[in-house]
């Protein structure tokens, strides 16, 4: 079969064949994938920089969908179920084998595509939100980076919990689907004075970062009295630099939020918060946003598009 690999640290990651996984072991399922969800962290995988990043040789691709083909001993699942996993590694391969707590069935309205681009987008987006942030309706959420692959899940959360969503991103084009996800303000990320826009358009309750740098430092300073600011990630390359006083001036609050992390400490966190997603996707609240799939073949190229910030949403792969 044919996966993506990283052989040796510090080496570009190449297509290569190589032998089809074996029999799944105690708690383990085989999966004929279907598809894996691209995302910022696996350009940092490439890099080495990334928390989580597996000791190589590894194949690449963190969140995926298939088709369970062999259940090893003592597995519920059984073949033919559909699911939905974050492996954290393995996705971009015409098969693998995962451990059965990492997957989820997939609802049956879900396609392949959908199921690879949801769970970290909205499964980040909805803890940080809801857990960490607490989000009250009638609140201000700032969205920084609102038609990324996290940031537009966090529009569409927000204002699913009844909060005004401002949405930050760049350009006219991005803004739009952020407006079409639900955003109620729209400013421009490149906007020279982002502090005084934010403050203009009525500060922040709640700000949600996956940008970092200037844009964090200024959406920071746009924080109202016992506001919270949610640390998601770095997409500009460099961490915001906080004022702290600040924080303890205004009597603001400073969350982390690393989604898979949860799994070493409080996976029931993960388990109930994708129960509740799911089920929102089959009411019909939740609708994905792809801006493109690649075959497994041009995988390359979907990762410079994400790298260059060419896409809005998610990009996925899909193997057939």
């Amino acid at each position: 079969m044919q996966s993506y690999r990283i052989t040796e640290r510090g080496q570009a990651p190449q297509l290569m064949d190589c032998p089809a996984p074996g029999t799944p072991g105690t708690g383990e399922v085989k999966v004929e994938i279907a598809a894996c969800g691209l995302n910022f962290a696996d350009l940092l995988m490439i890099e080495g920089k990334y928390q989580d990043t597996p000791t190589p040789p590894f194949t690449m691709g963190m969140e995926l969908a298939g088709t369970v083909i062999e259940a090893g001993p003592e597995c519920a699942l059984t073949p033919g179920t559909r699911v939905a996993i974050f492996g954290g590694q393995g996705g971009l391969a015409e098969q693998g084998i995962f451990p059965e707590h990492r997957c989820t069935p997939m609802p049956d309205t879900m396609g392949f595509d959908e199921a690879a681009a949801f769970q970290i987008a909205y499964g980040t987006s909805h803890m940080a939100l809801g857990l960490r942030g607490r989000l009250r309706a009638g609140e201000t959420l700032v969205v920084l980076g609102a038609a990324g692959g996290v940031g537009l899940t966090a529009v569409e959360i927000g204002k699913r919990m009844g909060a005004r969503v401002i949405a930050c991103a760049r350009g006219e084009a991005k803004l739009e689907i952020a407006r079409a996800a639900g955003a109620d303000v729209l400013i421009d990320s490149e906007t020279p004075e982002l502090k005084a826009a934010l403050r203009a358009a009525g500060g922040a309750d709640v700000v949600y970062d996956a940008i970092g740098g200037p844009a964090g430092e200024a959406a920071f300073g746009a924080l109202k009295r016992g506001g919270r600011y949610l640390v998601i990630g770095f997409a500009s390359g460099s961490q915001p630099k906080l004022k702290l006083n600040h924080a303890l001036v205004k009597n603001l609050e400073i969350h982390g939020l690393y989604w898979g992390g949860y799994l070493d400490f409080a996976p029931e966190q993960l388990t109930g918060s994708m129960a509740e997603l799911f089920k929102w996707f089959s009411q019909g609240g939740l609708k994905p946003h792809i801006s493109g799939r690649y075959p497994l073949e041009r995988v390359a190229e979907a990762l410079e598009d994400l790298r260059a910030r060419r896409s809005t949403g998610k990009l996925v792969i899909t193997m057939r």
